[in-house]
């Protein structure tokens, strides 16, 4: 499976529930291909500097963990960022929290059942923008067998034009972008970690989750 955190956003969690960006319709004289406007146009997210990350209190103290596999689609629109769209694929097999047999008790019927829902999804449904830098992602968040409608807001870190000359050293992109997204959930409402008292007394119920996305064209 492809290297995929986290707009598109999990974002977690569900120990971490998890994310994505969206699209609103194009006018018919200016859409392109799926109903999207003509400058709307595909963005590679860069794995090696995209991170899907998490956290989650332990009594009292903030513990952090990743997930290390996910897969994201991006239609971004820099000109009307209204007309963007994106989905997101998260494994929660590939959670990480740098502790071996905490990651195991998260994939296992206690937590996430890795086996039986082996993926978190986002799928934006529609994106509004705030200002030139802030925008809103509207979309389905499925962790496990539940799925709601959570408001994603993301920030747009910058835009850059590749020089010429750093074209060929960078793999031929012309143009590069960063995203930034956070969501709290509350894990409880996407049935994770409920089935043990001790896991509901100890692990508390918010998760906050935090991705930071890179992505480049041709």
């Amino acid at each position: 499976m492809r290297k995929y955190i986290a707009l598109r956003l999990a974002a977690t969690v569900a120990a971490v529930p998890f994310l994505t960006l969206s699209a609103i319709a194009a006018t018919p004289s200016s859409a392109g291909p799926a109903g999207l406007s003509s400058s709307a146009r595909v963005w590679n997210v860069d794995t090696a500097h995209t991170e899907v990350n998490f956290s989650v209190k332990h009594f009292f103290t903030p513990i952090t963990g990743s997930f290390q596999d996910y897969d994201v689609e991006l239609m971004f629109d820099k000109d009307d960022p209204a007309n963007s769209k994106v989905s997101a694929r998260i494994a929660v097999g590939s959670v990480n929290t740098g502790n071996e047999g905490r990651d195991n008790h998260l994939r296992s019927d206690d937590w996430f059942e890795a086996d039986k829902y082996p993926y978190i999804t986002f799928e934006s449904s529609s994106v509004r923008q705030i200002s030139e830098t802030a925008l809103v992602a509207v979309g389905d968040l499925t962790i496990k067998d539940v799925t709601r409608r959570v408001e994603l807001p993301i920030e747009l870190l910058g835009l850059k034009q590749i020089p010429e000359q750093m074209r060929g050293m960078m793999g031929g992109i012309t143009e590069a972008a960063g995203f930034s997204t956070g969501l709290e959930i509350n894990r409880n409402e996407f049935n994770v970690g409920v089935g043990s008292w001790a896991a509901t007394m100890i692990v508390g119920d918010q998760v906050n989750i935090q991705i930071r996305v890179e992505a480049n064209h041709k």
